[in-house]
């Protein structure tokens, strides 16, 4: 049946199990008194979705709570092992994947190491090693926490780049940075990997899933808008006006901030990527007679780098190479966050990445000031800029909320329970993704 505003009850009924799902699992565990209220349905309404997500298995009781002058009330909450994700982070020294249950606890994790030591850069990332190590890795995770693969309600990828989708072929990357031109990953995943047709592979920016994860449940947590930074060997950003809607991937490393300056390795001159991102540093660092570690990987090589321009004994004193390449690196952020504000007006910036994580520790107040020197006052004296803070695995559970905030979306439903006569479950996933 359809209403009058094209809404039908099957939509009406998804929209009331997503919001009580919801409820339970940012809230939970709650009562069913107290989710009428938090979601705005009627106890009527509250108690049909309950029973229907109890007799699936979805939501289960938690204990109760007294109430005032009643019997005790029974709390719910999102049953764990009622189904699992899988997040992949396609980094700059390894893969990692991690599979998770549905409260994003861990079950599993394994890395594998891609070749940093190649002449150039972009061998890193052939296409055929990485995705044998999603293969490989995915296999693992699933064997070692015993979990079937058809519980799985989805596998989420971050990855560098821009990510588009087709009809065709799913999500194609265009990772210029590192070499991808068009890149077919979903199809190549499908064909490699050992997992059910209905399972659905959710691709995207690694900023993007960064920015995900830390407004679920990191620094972005109750904000209403935030640009969440990434810096590794590169540099990228996500931009979130809606704290549970997808966020958008910026290529914020690839705003010039010197005409006619470095070269980047995307080919153009003057990028923030070739001033600020790790790889770099680390160069300028070499160039201005500085020594980084010989045959170290780029996270040890960093490390070294802050170690020698800001030494823990008091009494050495800094390399002045290394700390100057820093301060000027500083300036270089900070006129990029003045960017951030000036064309977002964000209530938040948070900084993240494992090259974030080690430099903002060190001179994210230098980065500040700059910043509010660059920007214009309005913006910037309303701005907040911090560290994230959920550490060096955050695209990865960023990567396995993309399946998981898409179940939200169904109402708790799979992806396979609603497939065409002639085609599976993610072939219409698809589609509906490509046409967004």
């Amino acid at each position: 049946m359809t209403m009058r505003n094209g809404r039908t009850v099957r939509d009406l009924r998804r929209e009331n199990r997503t919001a009580v799902l919801q409820r339970l699992y940012f809230d939970g565990p709650m009562s069913r008194f107290s989710l009428g209220p938090a979601t705005g349905l009627s106890s009527g309404s509250v108690s049909n979705v309950v029973a229907e997500l109890v007799a699936e298995g979805l939501v289960e009781e938690a204990g109760s709570v007294d109430s005032a002058g009643g019997r005790p009330r029974t709390l719910l909450r999102i049953t764990p092992g009622s189904g699992c994700m899988i997040g992949v982070d396609v980094g700059e020294t390894r893969v990692r994947i991690e599979l998770f249950d549905l409260t994003l606890t861990e079950l599993a994790r394994t890395e594998r190491p891609l070749a940093v030591e190649r002449p150039n850069p972009h061998d890193r990332y052939e296409v055929g090693v990485v995705v044998d190590h999603v293969r490989a890795g995915i296999a693992e995770v699933l064997r070692t926490a015993g979990v079937p693969a058809e519980r799985l309600l989805g596998v989420g990828v971050g990855v560098p780049g821009i990510v588009a989708r087709t009809a065709e072929e799913g999500a194609v990357v265009h990772g210029q940075t590192i070499g991808w031109d068009a890149v077919p990953l979903e199809r190549l995943l499908r064909e490699s990997v050992d997992l059910p047709a209905s399972v659905p592979y959710w691709i995207d920016n690694g900023a993007k899933t960064l920015g995900q994860a830390e407004m679920w449940f990191g620094a972005g947590r109750g904000a209403r808008s935030a640009v969440v930074v990434l810096f590794g060997s590169g540099v990228g950003a996500c931009v979130v006006t809606d704290p549970m809607g997808p966020g958008r991937a910026l290529e914020w490393g690839h705003l010039t901030v010197r005409v006619r300056g470095r070269r980047c390795r995307c080919g153009a001159r003057g990028c923030l990527e070739a001033y600020a991102g790790a790889e770099a540093l680390l160069e300028r660092w070499r160039e201005a007679g500085g020594r980084p570690p010989a045959g170290a990987d780029e996270e040890t090589a960093l490390t070294a780098m802050l170690a020698a321009a800001y030494p823990a004994d008091p009494g050495t004193g800094p390399d002045a190479t290394a700390l100057a390449v820093l301060e000027e690196t500083a300036e270089y952020l900070g006129a990029g966050f003045a960017d951030l504000i000036n064309l977002f007006q964000p209530e938040r910036i948070l900084v993240g990445g494992w090259a974030g994580l080690q430099l903002g520790a060190r001179f994210l107040e230098t980065v500040k000031g700059y910043a509010a020197e660059y920007a214009l006052r309005y913006p910037a004296a309303r701005v907040g800029i911090g560290m994230g803070t959920l550490g060096p695995d955050a695209v990865t559970v960023g990567a396995a909320i993309l399946p998981l905030a898409d179940f939200f979306a169904r109402g708790g439903r799979r992806a396979e329970a609603e497939p065409t006569e002639e085609q599976p479950a993610w072939a219409s996933t698809v589609r509906e993704r490509a046409a967004h």
